[in-house]
């Protein structure tokens, strides 16, 4: 994996008393001299911190780290807000770029809380929306044409699938048409992907996962290279929905962050073990990994991803009882939702993270009744390996 530049430190707060670690400002409100000093700083003319649901030196430090991140070694100056869910960020970097009657496309499949937004939601606001399928590239630009097409939403690799989506041209054809490209980069984090290096203007991510990475905190994040975007529409969403994080949790994902290289290499290393391993087992019917040299999406991800990443999907020989049978025999792995912690986490989609979706919206997302989703952790290689053999052998009735 090729090493990343270091991310610079300036910015980050620096506490007057000299402590290792930046202070915690878990305050509500802050006070001012005078009462002209209040009416400046809300009126935008002077900077400084008010309200902590507007802002706060805590949050800007976590802000300031996570711009840095997406943007590193790239030269390119980037913007962030941080959010108090991944759901937050992502539906903020949606509704800032959207108006009545405006017109959005989906690339399917992504996150399921994300789907419901699209396909439930806008609508109710008066935005239209379109679904295409990854890998479909004529069906995107068709539906880019759409008059009034003010955003193109992927995620890659996608949630729960692994497809992989070529940012680059995504990003072509939404600047075709003036739209502006979202990515999700959750599942592969700035330390494999920049999507602002490949033409993405928002990045979002749910800090939740592996930025946080020890499942203590819950977040999310908005990354651009428009700052007048950032500071206006976006801001605007989150001071009025009240999305705010706490600043315990930006202060969390400050320390989660320092590992996340470490981490995020450790994990992959056992993925890129494990995918081929399952890709042979005779109780498993496919899996999407896009190390894999046959996965459809691996060229596209070699070329725009530093690392193949810690996810893997695959089909349990047997169907949704097969994989209950896998599931509940795991011994290291642990059966929960979510991604990107230090402890394997192991789901299946249909029943858990993307169960409120249709059997259409299933079918057409590629999320299938086999489908086992592995988040791969930094435990032992040997050990995650034994209890996945051990498990599938359960799921055989051995």
């Amino acid at each position: 994996m090729a090493k990343r530049p270091l991310v610079p430190s300036d910015g980050l707060l620096k506490d007057p008393y000299g402590a290792h670690e930046p202070p915690i400002y878990q305050t509500s409100t802050f006070v001012f001299e005078r009462a002209a000093d209040v009416a400046a700083a809300f009126a935008g003319e002077t900077a400084g911190f008010v309200y902590t649901r507007i802002n706060n030196p805590t949050v800007a430090a976590w802000e300031k780290r996570l711009a840095d991140l997406e943007s590193a070694g790239t030269g390119i100056e980037a913007w962030a807000l941080a959010f108090g869910s991944g759901m937050g960020a992502a539906t903020a970097a949606i509704l800032a770029c959207v108006r009545q009657g405006d017109h959005v496309v989906g690339v399917r499949p992504l996150y399921g809380g994300t789907t419901t937004f699209l396909l439930d939601w806008l609508p109710r606001f008066g935005v239209k929306t379109t679904q295409t399928n990854a890998g479909d590239l004529a069906a995107l630009e068709a539906a880019a044409r759409t008059p009034r097409t003010t955003a193109i939403v992927i995620e890659t690799p996608a949630n729960p699938t692994l497809d992989i989506v070529d940012i680059r041209h995504a990003a072509e054809v939404a600047h075709a048409t003036g739209a502006r490209l979202v990515v999700d980069n959750t599942f592969a984090t700035p330390i494999l992907q920049q999507p602002l290096a490949l033409g993405a203007d928002l990045v979002v991510q749910s800090s939740t996962k592996y930025l946080g990475g020890h499942g203590t905190v819950v977040g999310g994040g908005v990354i651009a290279r428009d700052k007048a975007f950032v500071a206006g529409p976006l801001l605007g969403i989150r001071k009025v929905f009240g999305s705010s994080p706490s600043p315990f949790d930006c202060w969390l994902l400050l320390q989660g962050v320092k590992t996340l290289e470490l981490r995020v290499e450790r994990a992959a290393e056992t993925a890129g073990r494990i995918a081929p391993l399952l890709a042979r087992h005779e109780m498993v019917t496919w899996v999407r990994y896009p190390g894999l040299a046959d996965d459809p999406g691996h060229e596209v991800a070699r070329k725009q991803m530093k690392g193949f990443g810690a996810m893997i999907a695959f089909g349990v020989r047997g169907g949704a009882e097969a994989g209950r049978r896998f599931m509940d025999a795991l011994c290291v792995a642990k059966r929960a939702v979510s991604l990107g912690c230090t402890d394997t986490l192991i789901e299946h989609p249909a029943s858990m993270t993307h169960a409120h979706l249709s059997a259409e919206e299933l079918t057409g997302a590629g999320i299938t009744a086999d489908l086992i989703r592995v988040s791969i952790g930094i435990e032992d290689a040997d050990e995650i390996e034994a209890d996945i053999l051990q498990a599938l052998d359960s799921a055989a009735g051995n």
